[in-house]
């Protein structure tokens, strides 16, 4: 499996990197804060978590009477830690609490999202969980294939329809399977949509009501997977996904393609919304659960 560190060396070789050589042995003046605030804009931090980390690092500079540039690197990486710590939810656990545990998982087409699903899938297996897969996806007949085809190669059954069929059938139908066959965790695909069709968010708000109704508080865990390739159209996409279905995660996906990166904290800065996977290559042990310290530094170090 790839690591961390690894996966990140495109964005910590850019423009991470260019914010280390900016806070090398030199004094903190103007234009240090001004060099800053762009290529936190450039690693897409976004421009309200951008003006969040510069106060809150001119605070401890001013607090602690930090002049030097290096010391400044060290405040910055502290900062960055404890914006993502801020987002974190409770550790994932796998211990078996219920009956059925329920993990409904969305984004748009291209974010990685069924991939996503077969190496969370293969994640809970580990930990001894009993999973089965719906495919949700009725839009699209490839999108029920891959899910098959990754349900075969990890042994688990997939609840599926015919293309076009109704995925709050389908939903319903593989709660009841999985009740059926003794499953303790049901993974839920869903179609791959934009958050601006609202046609079809509405569909996906009646899938997550059928969820609700089926099984007790489900879904228990509604995770976002996103691109990071995609920059600050990330946050609209988070925004949106989170008013219609109420989003308690993110999975990070593709971190290995762009050389920014810097979305994780656009993420928790400006939606609180925990990342709680990251991508960490094609292969389908290639899923990490999300370590904050890890992360900041894989990108500072």
């Amino acid at each position: 499996m790839a690591s961390l560190r690894e996966t990140l060396a495109r964005t910590r070789s850019s423009i991470f990197g260019r914010i280390q050589s900016l806070l090398g042995q030199t004094d903190i003046t103007n234009e240090t804060w001004d060099e800053l605030e762009a290529l936190l804009l450039q690693a897409d931090v976004g421009a309200a978590t951008t003006e969040q980390i510069l106060r809150r690092l001119k605070a401890r500079a001013s607090a602690e009477g930090i002049v030097r540039a290096a010391q400044l690197r060290e405040a910055l990486a502290q900062t960055l830690k404890e914006m993502l710590a801020a987002g974190a939810a409770t550790p994932c656990t796998y211990a078996k609490t219920r009956l059925l545990e329920v993990i409904l998982v969305v984004g748009v087409n291209g974010s990685g999202k069924t991939t996503s699903i077969a190496k969370l899938g293969k994640r809970y297996q580990q930990h001894g969980r009993s999973v089965m897969l719906a495919a949700c996806d009725t839009f699209r007949a490839a999108a029920i294939d891959q899910l098959q085809i990754w349900g075969e190669r990890l042994g688990v059954p997939v609840i599926a329809g015919a293309p076009n069929s109704d995925p709050g059938a389908i939903a319903f139908d593989a709660v009841q399977a999985a009740f059926a066959r003794k499953c303790d965790t049901l993974i839920v695909d869903t179609a791959g949509r934009l958050h601006t069709k609202h046609n079809l968010m509405q569909e996906l708000k009646k899938v997550h009501g059928v969820l609700r109704r089926s099984v007790h508080e489900a879904p228990h865990h509604t995770l976002l997977v996103i691109d990071a390739t995609n920059g600050q159209n990330a946050i609209n996409q988070a925004k949106g996904f989170t008013e219609a279905v109420g989003v308690t995660g993110v999975i990070l996906t593709k971190l290995d393609g762009t050389p920014k990166g810097g979305v994780a904290f656009a993420i928790t800065g400006e939606l609180g919304i925990p990342i709680r996977y990251v991508g960490t290559g094609e292969k389908v042990d290639d899923l990490a659960e999300f370590d904050a310290e890890a992360f900041v530094q894989g990108l500072l170090d």
